[in-house]
């Protein structure tokens, strides 16, 4: 099943509803450091109300220590971004797919972005709107991947 990967997330209540939605999925989560809020915040908490005991929950230091991870375990990185090349609902994901969403100040860094195997959009009407809010962002595009994947029976 594809894995979601905050890259430096900034927000906690964002961070606290997308642990929500992994924990309702049972999709495993990533957390990049360093983040703009401790793991104990208590806007995190509040937003994954009481799930958090069944959040497959990992926390990495840095991009490094991610980075290294990935390279032990394979699987491609699908990097969003609002300038990304691919749709996300015309893409074909894979069991073994990463999910990246970067920062909500900053999204992904072009470093990272460049790791990527695919960068993914999600289209917007709207060109004045810069861009979708990070919990939504992360909830339409791991429901695509998972309905695609078959797991909405």
């Amino acid at each position: 099943m594809p894995q979601i990967v905050l890259v430096h997330p900034q927000i906690p209540p964002n961070t606290g509803n997308i642990a929500r939605t992994c924990a309702a999925t049972g999709t495993e989560l990533h957390l990049v450091g360093p983040l703009g809020f401790e793991i104990s915040d208590r806007y995190l908490k509040r937003a994954g109300l009481d799930y958090w005991p069944y959040v497959k929950l990992h926390n990495h230091e840095s991009l490094e220590a991610f980075k290294s991870l990935h390279q032990q375990v394979g699987g491609r990185l699908l990097g969003f971004s609002v300038r990304g090349n691919l749709n996300y609902s015309k893409f074909e994901y894979q069991e073994n797919d990463w999910l990246l969403f970067g920062s909500e100040t900053a999204g992904l860094p072009s470093n990272v972005l460049s790791d990527c195997h695919e960068t993914l959009y999600i289209p917007m009407k709207e060109p004045k709107v810069r861009s979708l809010n990070l919990s939504v962002s992360v909830a339409i595009s791991l429901f695509e991947a998972r309905r695609t994947l078959g797991y909405m029976k």
